[in-house]
């Protein structure tokens, strides 16, 4: 079958995190027959999320292609994150598509990152089709949600053309959609929605000279670099001689090998037309937001807008005393390579030198944690700083970001939500009863102030609580939120935990770390019940004599004590602290490890 422009159909799956976008694709994949019967991806569930992050999490972090094919068309289909630390990645993903599916929950309805990646939707003037899903739900409110959805479009359409969008229905979890609550059996009525609704692609196919934006970079151990992204005129072929537009600046490569995507695969190809999405390889001076163009004179695309990082953290090599014992790469310059090839494809961080390490601007926390937690996993020893906000310039006048936050909890947990954000200085906006009988508050609240809000919400929540924000722009800065938070627990001297010092430390407050591990002078092994930090030995061991007392035969009873994640480890961190993050420990630190030197440093500040 020859394909034309007319025959693609280039689709973007956006969503709320947790509303079902790669459960749906999951269903579209399998029910287009892109795989055999006995393949293992048919008993798989959430094929797309390939990163162990992803699975870990629960969530999507990076956007990915596929492909499938239904009654002669070829759908390209973008599974794209859902949570705002992860904007960027929607933002580049979606100048590959010409229409989206929003997926929605009949149970929570629009929220707040539904709202978010519909705005870029159709800031871009991208066709939507609704698809109302998990319709099933014992709470599932479906007319509430549809007029909700309404008013949201009311709210974002840029044209009075958007507020003209089909509906559907779904559970994705099970394969099955209709144009009404009574479902067909399989997903063919989104198939011929995406088909019918979704336009062609609106490109120049029969343009001499070819253009494409790079929208997307990947990479393999066999061929390099893969640049990804689609055919916006003309036609480009393999050992086609092309160049590569940056900025002003035009360089001269040639297209190795040309790929078009097939499933979770890619296929080889020696030509592609104008609409599809493609992967070359040969062009490796190419960048995301570069043009890839043919022809005497070539012309630039657009480049792709991003919004600005709204959190920065220190990471440098590991300066502590237990330093290159568990890591493969630990020094200053592996680390700067690694970073810099992680702006290859993570555009919406920013990287600066900052003293012996660099200061690494991104989205949010998450978006920073993950960074850290994929260096840790590849074998990177470093040390990490507080998440520290990025203020801009706007008139004149310092401006902090700030955020729409949507917390959603049980009636017996709304006095400790409402007590936790007032001391953190956040507007409430609304307040509401949700049909399942919890409360749903939307705050207004500096970036600065949602450091480490997740983890209280959740311990005062007996980990219910239910909490999503998005950015929503910046405001004169009102001073430096202040975290509050009681003194920590410090070694006094390098050595190994002992079961007998750590009985004695835990009436002093909640210990970080179990007997027998390598500890040092100025590590954090516990927070205090004081609000002031507290020098301890936690490697004396009991001194052997021939007194016997009842007291001093008795078996040591240790509390369990308290293992802190990677996010809740940044979020501990005050000023004069640091977190050493090993590819098998995390460890907590004092900036400065000497307690005299650290006192007088003290009374300085």
């Amino acid at each position: 079958m020859t394909l034309t422009t007319d025959k693609i159909r280039n689709v973007a799956i956006i969503a709320h995190v947790d509303h079902g976008k790669t459960t749906l694709v999951d269903g579209l994949l399998k029910q287009s027959h892109t795989f055999r019967d006995n393949q293992a991806e048919m008993s798989q569930t959430l094929i797309m999320d390939s990163m162990d992050q992803e699975h870990e999490r629960g969530i999507t972090i990076t956007a990915k292609q596929t492909c499938v094919y239904y009654n002669g068309y070829k759908i390209n289909i973008i599974d794209t994150p859902g949570h705002a630390d992860f904007s960027g990645e929607v933002e580049r993903t979606l100048n590959m598509a010409d229409g989206v599916l929003l997926i929605v929950d009949a149970q929570e309805g629009p929220m707040p990152q539904t709202k978010f990646v519909l705005q870029k939707a159709l800031d871009l003037k991208l066709k939507p089709v609704v698809v109302i899903n998990k319709i099933d739900k014992p709470a599932a409110r479906i007319e509430e949600v549809l007029s909700e959805v309404e008013s949201l479009f009311l709210e974002l359409a840029t044209d009075e053309s958007q507020l003209n969008y089909p509906v559907y229905y779904a559970i994705a979890r099970e394969g099955k959609a209709g144009k009404t609550t009574e479902l067909d059996d399989d997903l063919h009525v989104i198939f011929e929605a995406i088909i019918n609704d979704i336009p062609a692609p609106s490109v120049d196919a029969d343009s001499e000279s070819a253009q494409l934006l790079v929208a997307a970079l990947a990479s393999d151990n066999y061929l390099g670099k893969y640049c990804i992204g689609k055919i916006f005129r003309g036609k480009l072929k393999k050992n086609q001689s092309v160049k590569v537009l940056h900025n002003n600046t035009v360089k001269n490569c040639k297209i190795d090998n040309l790929f078009i995507y097939k499933g979770l695969g890619k296929e080889e190809v020696t030509e592609a037309i104008a609409g599809d999405i493609v992967a070359m390889t040969g062009v490796s001076e190419a960048n995301i937001g570069d043009t890839i163009a043919t022809g005497d004179n070539p012309e630039a695309l657009p480049t792709i807008e991003l919004e600005a990082p709204t959190l920065s953290i220190y990471i440098g090599p590991n300066t502590s005393p237990l330093k290159g014992r568990e890591g493969e790469f630990t020094t200053s310059r592996q680390i700067a390579e690694r970073l810099e090839k992680e702006l290859e494809t993570n555009i919406a961080l920013k990287i600066q030198p900052d003293g012996l390490g660099y200061k690494v601007s991104g989205r949010g926390e998450l978006h920073l944690s993950v960074l850290i937690e994929t260096m840790r996993r590849e074998g990177y020893e470093l040390e990490a700083g507080r998440p520290e906000v990025v203020y801009r310039e706007i008139d004149g006048v310092k401006s902090e970001p700030i955020e729409s936050l949507t917390v959603e909890v049980a009636p017996e947990f709304v006095g400790a939500v409402s007590q936790e954000l007032g001391v953190r200085k956040a507007e409430l906006k609304s307040q509401e009863m949700t049909t399942t009988g919890t409360t749903r508050f939307v705050y207004e609240i500096s970036t600065a102030a949602l450091i480490g809000l997740r983890n209280n919400l959740l311990t005062a929540t007996k980990g219910t609580v239910i909490m999503s924000s998005i950015p929503s722009g910046y405001r004169p800065a009102e001073g430096r939120y202040k975290p509050e938070r009681n003194g920590a627990l410090v070694a006094f001297e390098d050595g190994v935990s002992t079961a007998y010092a750590l009985d004695a430390a835990q009436a002093r407050g909640i210990l970080f770390i179990p007997p027998q591990v390598p500890v040092y002078q100025g590590m954090i092994v516990g927070l205090s019940n004081k609000k002031d930090d507290l020098d301890i030995n936690i490697c004396r061991e009991k001194q052997l004599t021939n007194m016997r007392t009842h007291a001093s035969d008795g078996a040591i009873q240790l509390t369990p004590y308290t293992q802190l994640s990677l996010e809740q480890c940044l979020d501990f961190l005050l000023d004069d602290e640091l977190l050493e993050v090993t590819p098998k420990s995390l460890r907590l630190r004092k900036r400065q490890l000497d307690p005299i030197k650290r006192k007088r440093e003290n009374r300085v500040n």
